[in-house]
């Protein structure tokens, strides 16, 4: 892995609130997100794309949207997002007009290039529901996309986890039709990564063969209750967000997947000694 890779870093679930007001009257989800616009902006080299996997505002309403561009306004690096159970597809096409979506009206897929790598963004919200379900359309499209250009690598992203992840309430709120999603990944082997949010912790496991992983927040945790312990809580525990480096190669490249944490922190601090001695 000589060669220079393509860093994409992947933050999710902001929940933006109108200015003033705090998440479940706790959390500053808008002093969080700037936190992280301030990491992804001086983190070296320079990150190529920021992919937001969805909930992006939180009730969601136009003055958190205006809120929300304001908050990205400092990122001095390109982003693109898709929705999740707490947007609005109307109100997310009218705040980000230059997006480029794959279609002029529903779901918000899309299809982003960055040199010889192919992100596809899937629209898994239902307006109106806390699930998720890509619709026909969406996985007419996606087929489409990933058959269009076999020899390329592909990442999809999306707002809803394919799998269960142990937590109840989240797990009931998961992708319904991950079937569906499954048999069309299956059929494209260039498809090298599918990363979610929704669940606001770092995740991974295999689905139809491939890595998945759900993407920590900037702001709150879900609580981790594997036993069905109590009921639907958040922590706030350290924040961060992924940074999927792809490096290209032979077949579809290399990705690695790094968790980055958001804040200051001591280092980076020397192993050796000027001699070359290690350090005692």
């Amino acid at each position: 892995m000589t060669k220079s890779p393509i860093l994409i870093a992947q933050i999710s679930d902001l929940h933006v609130k109108a200015p003033g007001h705090l998440a479940y009257r706790r959390v500053d989800t808008a002093l969080a997100l700037s936190r992280c616009v301030d990491e992804l902006n001086r983190f070296v080299p320079r990150i190529d794309l920021v992919v937001i996997s969805g909930d992006l505002a939180d009730t969601p309403s136009t003055a958190e949207y205006d809120h929300l561009k304001s908050l990205l306004a400092g990122l001095a690096i390109p982003f693109v997002a898709v929705p999740g159970n707490h947007d609005s597809r109307a109100l997310m096409r009218a705040a980000f007009p230059d997006h480029c979506f794959a279609m002029p009206s529903g779901a918000l897929n899309r299809r982003v290039e960055l040199a010889d790598l192919d992100l596809l963004l899937l629209d898994s919200s239902v307006p109106g529901h806390p699930h998720g379900e890509l619709g026909d359309e969406t996985l007419h499209w996606l087929d489409a996309e990933l058959s269009a250009r076999a020899d390329r690598p592909a990442l999809l992203f999306l707002h809803h986890p394919p799998f269960a992840a142990g937590i109840w309430h989240m797990d009931r709120q998961n992708l319904r039709n991950a079937d569906a999603l499954a048999e069309i990944v299956a059929r494209h082997p260039r498809v090298q990564l599918i990363g979610c949010g929704h669940v606001h912790r770092a995740t991974l496991t295999r689905f139809a063969g491939v890595l998945c992983t759900i993407c920590p927040a900037p702001n709150h945790a879900v609580d981790l209750d594997l036993a069905e312990r109590q009921p639907p809580s958040f922590r706030i525990e350290p924040p961060a967000f992924n940074l999927h480096a792809w490096f290209p190669g032979a077949a579809f490249g290399t990705l690695v997947t790094h968790q980055i944490p958001i804040g200051d922190f001591g280092g980076p601090h020397p192993f050796f000694n000027a001699d070359g001695t290690l350090i005692d």
